[in-house]
Parts: C-alpha cells; sequence; structure tokens
C-alpha cells in the first residue's frame, strides 16, 4: 500500500506551524512597553477581585491606567509621525 502524502511542505504547514518574522518580531518589541503597562494594569485588578480594594490599591490601579495610556499614547504618535503625511 502507497501513502499519499505532499511532496511540498509548504501544502502542509499551518500558519501557526511558522516562526515569526523579523518584521513581526521588530513590531512586538516596538509595542512592549504597551504589553508590560497593560500587564501591570492586569495584575493591579487581579489582586483586588476577592476584596474591597485598599486606598493604596486604588493608587496602584489608577497609576497602573495611567500608563497603559501613556504607553498607548507613545505607540500612537511614533505610528502617526512614521506614516506619510496625506496631501
Amino acid at each position: 500500500m502507497r501513502h499519499i502524502g505532499a511532496v511540498q511542505a509548504v501544502v502542509t504547514a499551518a500558519e501557526f506551524d511558522r516562526e515569526p518574522t523579523a518584521a513581526e518580531l521588530d513590531a512586538i518589541e516596538g509595542e512592549m512597553p504597551l504589553i508590560t503597562a497593560e500587564l501591570e494594569l492586569l495584575d493591579a485588578q487581579i489582586t483586588t477581585l476577592d476584596r474591597a480594594p485598599s486606598p493604596l490599591d486604588v493608587r496602584r490601579i489608577r497609576r497602573a491606567r495611567r500608563r497603559v495610556l501613556a504607553a498607548r499614547r507613545e505607540l500612537t504618535n511614533r505610528g502617526v509621525a512614521g506614516s506619510p503625511e496625506v496631501a
């Protein structure tokens, strides 16, 4: 009995089987400040799930939200500065 299989790897390779490209890795690296800020916010929110937030918890969440907004602003401004202007 002969097994029939694909001769080319491209035919059988799924989208999730490949490694990220250099451009994708650069994009992730550029977004790391935002990712880190969002993780800090999530951590601050998780700590208050099973209890009432203390004044220190409220302050920590507020600061984490500000860091997320600042990171988003910086990322957006870099994207706008790098795009060509429309005439």
